[in-house]
């Protein structure tokens, strides 16, 4: 038999390692731990947020621009409090970039189906896919924009309140 094929000599002989396993073998041989970048349960609520927010943000705007062109007889009311909710959202919406930007975290919108929104995000150095199905967003959507009017209509009572006083 010839030497090549001898203890596994074939292998030995023709050796190719690609460079995502070369980079792991030498951390495994580091005596350094690597660092688990991996996100937390916060950093995914944010990255839900920042989805989320923005499609909120539009949402609210394109109703308020309904409301304008209607012949309601309310129309400057509701119009001037879905512009109030816009506006907080958007500012929830940049108090949202500011944390992301603090927690290193990054988010890519790479694919659209009928099914799902598809984003790859990475996380102080971590990279995974993020995954949210069309069916969640509408829902939570809905649940985040009461959850916004409830806020909005608290406030209005409480200045009501203070101008009673």
């Amino acid at each position: 038999m010839s030497k090549k094929l001898e203890k596994n000599g074939l292998w030995e002989s023709s050796r190719m390692m690609l460079p995502q396993h070369r980079e792991a073998l030498q951390n495994l041989r580091s005596d350094k731990a690597v660092p688990a970048n991996r996100p937390t349960a916060e950093d995914i609520g944010i990255m839900r947020d920042y989805v989320l927010l923005p499609l909120m943000h539009g949402m609210i705007k394109r109703k308020a621009a309904q409301i304008e062109r209607s012949a309601e007889t309310l129309r400057q009311l509701y119009s001037r409090a879905a512009h109030a909710l816009a506006a907080q959202i958007l500012a929830d919406l940049s108090e949202t970039k500011a944390k992301m930007m603090h927690r290193s975290i990054q988010i890519f919108e790479e694919e659209k189906n009928d099914r799902a929104i598809h984003y790859r995000y990475v996380c102080r150095g971590h990279e995974d896919t993020l995954i949210i199905a069309k069916d969640y967003m509408r829902a939570e959507m809905s649940v985040r924009t009461a959850r916004y009017i409830d806020h909005f209509v608290a406030s209005m009572y409480k200045k009501g309140d203070e101008l009673k006083t």
